[in-house]
């Protein structure tokens, strides 16, 4: 009876254990260039240190996924998001380290949150760039707004949030549906909106997304802030927090 008993504690454990949400760490970034003194310092991280970063997941197992993947994450070891804000051009330096990288065992995948109005604006994506990226199969193309405001201070939702969706779904050919929060700022009424078009949502909170059952909590997803000077020691230890 006693062994009986022992062995059915370790089965429940081990049960539980498997059972336990996985982090997923969405990585966020912005520009893929060197910084040279103009704008803020930390929404840059060089191409070098970008390399080096995916040669680290890649070394260590990770699995890149993108929101339409999102379901797999419970499927691989180590699951991680690559994400982009704002759309700029210098993300060819990104999309140059994906293809470096590719191979059979290890399938680069990003998502660049661009901002539907600010297409063919200088040192943004254009519209044949952004077709050209999600057409290489290593980018997912989603909504970072048509305008880039403050969510909570404005009332032409449909036009920021469908409208830009839209865009870009017409652009791709396919679905738009995720969202990234200009400047992360999100409340209730702007969850809402959201709703109506988004099956995920992303804030600039600091920390890696583990399940915990709670009320909209797609729709506000943390992130891990890829910083310029960040180390790859500082890196690794990011993708645990």
């Amino acid at each position: 009876m006693r062994i009986f008993i022992m062995a059915l504690l370790l089965w429940t454990y081990g049960l539980s254990a498997h059972a336990a949400p996985k982090p997923i760490p969405i990585l966020m970034y912005h520009s893929i260039a060197e910084f040279k003194g103009s704008g803020i310092r930390d929404l840059y991280v060089s191409p070098a240190s970008f390399e080096k970063q995916m040669q680290y997941l890649k070394d260590n197992g990770y699995t890149l996924l993108t929101f339409e993947r999102w379901s797999e994450a419970d499927k691989v070891e180590k699951p991680v998001l690559v994400t982009f804000d704002d759309g700029y051009e210098n993300l060819w330096n990104a999309y140059k380290v994906f293809a470096k990288l590719k191979d059979d065992r290890f399938q680069p995948a990003g998502t660049i949150f661009a901002i539907a109005d600010f297409i063919n604006r200088p040192n943004r994506l254009s519209r044949l760039e952004l077709l050209e990226m999600s057409d290489s199969g290593m980018f997912s193309i989603q909504s970072h707004t048509a305008t880039h405001p403050d969510l909570r201070n404005i009332t032409n939702y449909e036009y920021e949030l469908k409208g830009s969706k839209e865009k870009f779904e017409a652009i791709t050919g396919k679905p738009v549906i995720a969202l990234s929060y200009p400047y992360g700022f999100v409340d209730d009424k702007v969850v809402a909106e959201t709703k109506k078009y988004y099956q995920f949502a992303v804030t600039i909170r600091q920390g890696v997304f583990v399940a915990k059952g709670q009320a909209d909590e797609l729709y506000r997803l943390p992130r891990v802030f890829v910083t310029y000077d960040m180390t790859l020691e500082e890196f690794a230890k990011a993708l645990q927090k």
